[in-house]
């Protein structure tokens, strides 16, 4: 009689109720070979439609089980950090990138999962065709190219005509002239368009090199004050032989200090918004709204149903109503709001889907809930991924009216400030001036897809809707 094992039941059920995982997600490779047990190569999965590299922390070690559902890895995108659930059951056979591996691109090979716990040891060498090690290689012989490049000889360098006076940051210049020393030398260096930064003089000193002394430049209206690259390479070492060396003054103010890596959230956030500011056509709008009525209205809900409502909720209900009576400042079929929610690695924006079908209370549990996962890096991807428009509200630290940047293809943002009491004119113009507390809201709008007048009537909207809340409740 044949006696079923567990490895011989488990691989067999495995085959037949193995769920292929979505293209736009996963990249797997099943493979069958004579010199090898079958097995899949999991590549990088694309989490978020703009990744392309990702951070990833393991949360499995090689030979580990894992069943549908489990969190094989921590994975750092370019708008969050995401568990990596896994779909089918299995064992990790072998882990291609080490824990903590940085800028892993979309598609790479990462892991090894094989269908039993006894075919994990014959992939103990094993190196992924196309990838890791072949990579790993081809980026080595990069770095050796490049340095080989940065070591070449004057001679290699580029006779493009720059003027010295150029050749230097400002911060970099006045620490040539204070130190006394030429830092044109240096050119070129780690700055945009080869321009010598701060950093490179500071580093140039702190691991001693000898500079010829610093010698005013003449000015760029003087033909002679330009000179080539290579001239200014070439022209260092007889300046350094005639002066003789320069004694390296004292660098104040260095005191100990830790770098930071920014994380790869940061850099894109930092990427995109940048490119937004660049690319899009940005016009603002201001409005003031004045919050009596919505403060009263607060109270009198947690006095007496016990509701516990926002301000940020009534601006997040306000603003829905208000895209819906002017769609063409939202620019979608339905009206999801993205909120900024600030978090350790940087800023995310959860989406309230449908938000202006939603009551207050609903709204409030929503964010409350989206929120507190952005925190803890719970979200899914469709939580963050997308929205119609976005709020960004500071008036909780304090603020009380900036500028936002468009997060594209959203076609505005609407920057919230907090609410100050001021002091106004009585409405009918007789008596005293009377306490109101008013916010300032400002939107930030694509000119290319939204014009003055829509941006203006948005504003009248919202404005209408959070000084008058009874409005939304209806």
């Amino acid at each position: 009689m044949l006696k079923l094992t567990r490895n011989v039941v488990r691989p067999a059920l495995h085959a037949l109720t193995r769920r292929p995982a979505p293209s736009s997600l996963l990249s797997q490779s099943r493979f069958f070979s004579s010199d090898l047990p079958d097995h899949t190569v999991q590549g990088m999965p694309a989490l978020s439609p703009t990744m392309e590299v990702g951070n990833i922390s393991w949360r499995m070690a090689e030979g580990d089980e894992f069943v549908a559902g489990d969190v094989l890895a921590e994975i750092e995108t370019d708008k969050a950090s995401i568990d990596f659930v896994t779909e089918d059951d299995g064992f990790i056979g072998k882990l291609l990138v080490a824990d903590g591996a940085q800028e892993v691109p979309v598609g790479a090979p990462i892991l090894v999962v094989v269908d039993s716990v006894d075919d994990v040891a014959a992939f103990k060498d094993f190196v992924a065709e196309g990838g890791g090690g072949a990579d790993t290689a081809a980026d080595t012989s990069d770095i050796a190219d490049t340095s080989a490049s940065a070591s070449a000889p004057s001679s290699a360098i580029p006779t493009t005509t720059i003027l010295p006076e150029f050749m230097l940051t400002p911060a970099a210049r006045h620490m040539s002239q204070s130190s006394g020393v030429d830092a044109t030398v240096l050119f070129p260096g780690s700055g945009l368009k080869g321009r010598v930064t701060k950093g490179d003089v500071i580093m140039a000193l702190k691991e001693g090199k000898v500079l010829p002394p610093w010698v005013e430049k003449e000015s760029a209206n003087s033909a002679s004050g330009v000179k080539p690259v290579a001239a200014v390479a070439a022209a260092a070492p007889t300046a350094t032989s005639t002066a003789g060396p320069v004694p390296i003054p004292p660098i104040s103010n260095t005191g100990p200090f830790e770098t930071v890596p920014n994380t790869s959230m940061r850099k894109i956030i930092a990427k995109r918004l940048t490119q937004s500011k660049a690319e899009v056509p940005h016009f603002y709008t201001t409005v003031v709204v004045t919050l009596d009525d919505a403060l009263a209205l607060r109270k009198e809900l947690a006095s007496n149903f016990g509701v516990k409502v926002s301000v940020n909720d009534l601006v997040i209900k306000a603003s829905a109503m208000a895209l819906r009576d002017h769609p063409g400042v939202n620019l979608s079929p339905t009206v999801d709001i993205s909120v900024a929610v600030a978090t350790p690695s940087g800023l995310i924006t959860p989406i309230v889907p449908q938000t202006d079908g939603l009551g207050l209370s609903e709204i409030g549990n929503k964010v409350r809930d989206l929120a507190g996962r952005a925190k803890n890096n719970k979200l899914k991807p469709e939580e963050f991924q997308g929205g119609s428009f976005t709020i960004s509200n500071l008036g909780m630290f304090g603020i009380t009216e900036f500028s936002a940047v468009i997060n594209p293809p959203q076609a505005a943002i609407l920057a919230v400030g907090g609410g100050s009491p001021r002091l106004v004119p009585p409405k009918d113009g007789k008596g005293p001036p009377v306490v109101v507390t008013e916010m300032t809201a400002r939107l930030s709008a694509d000119r290319s897809k939204v014009d003055e007048a829509t941006a203006a009537a948005f504003l009248q909207s919202f404005q209408d809707y959070l000084s008058s809340p009874a409005k939304m409740l209806a």
